[in-house]
């Protein structure tokens, strides 16, 4: 059963929506887009299918979403609600295997944040760069986490090609995998495509990811 934990911030409340079950042997921390919700493909797939297998999906909808705002905040109004949501869930848990991460700029958020006891990142449709603006590179933050790292990215995605993500994590590859999905940004399968082909495809590899490092 889904339940709220409402988050103070310096932001306005953030919310932690769960999808846990009773004695999970992992919990991962999830964070959203900048131009969406917890409802996302990707996020939703996870939250659906990982708890039957042990596997605990926690969701954190950022104090601009949860006040109905349509423009995410600051980066550092991001990063100081996620560490509060970190906190709370890192009590909560405490003792339990911690993955952290999100989709698109909420992976960005994991990955600068990142700090113990979480064990990884999972990184969905991780942005590497704007679209069309490569030089933009944010290569340094999957590069500055100490810990391995999960990256789940569309065939098809103009904020990284897999062939970019590749090349930002050859420096790390010993603690970095990459896995590709038949999509866009979204992740989302085209509308040809099988839709739980590709979720099977994201649920494998992160509970496998999540197996691998606890």
């Amino acid at each position: 059963m889904t339940a709220t934990v409402d988050v103070p911030t310096e932001a306005g409340p953030g919310r932690l929506v769960l999808d846990v079950p009773r004695a999970p042997r992992a919990v991962l921390l999830l964070g959203h887009g900048a131009g969406g919700g917890l409802d996302s493909f990707d996020l939703s797939t996870l939250a659906a299918q990982l708890p039957a297998g042990g596997i605990g999906v926690v969701r954190f909808a950022q104090p601009w979403l949860v006040a109905g705002r349509k423009i995410a905040g600051p980066p550092a109004s991001l990063d100081k609600a996620w560490a509060a949501a970190l906190a709370v869930a890192t009590r909560k848990w405490r003792g339990t295997p911690l993955v952290v991460g999100g989709r698109s700029a909420g992976g960005r958020v994991a990955c600068r944040c990142f700090a113990a006891p979480a064990v990884g990142v999972l990184a969905l449709a991780f942005p590497l760069h704007p679209p069309g603006k490569p030089e933009k590179s944010r290569r340094d933050e999957l590069a500055a986490v100490p810990a391995p790292v999960l990256i789940v990215q569309g065939e098809t995605d103009p904020f990284g090609t897999p062939h970019e993500i590749r090349a930002a994590i050859r420096a790390n590859a010993g603690k970095r995998t990459l896995v590709t999905v038949n999509a866009g940004h979204s992740l989302q399968p085209a509308k040809r495509a099988d839709p739980a082909a590709a979720s099977r495809r994201i649920v494998d590899a992160v509970a496998g990811f999540v197996d691998q490092i606890t």
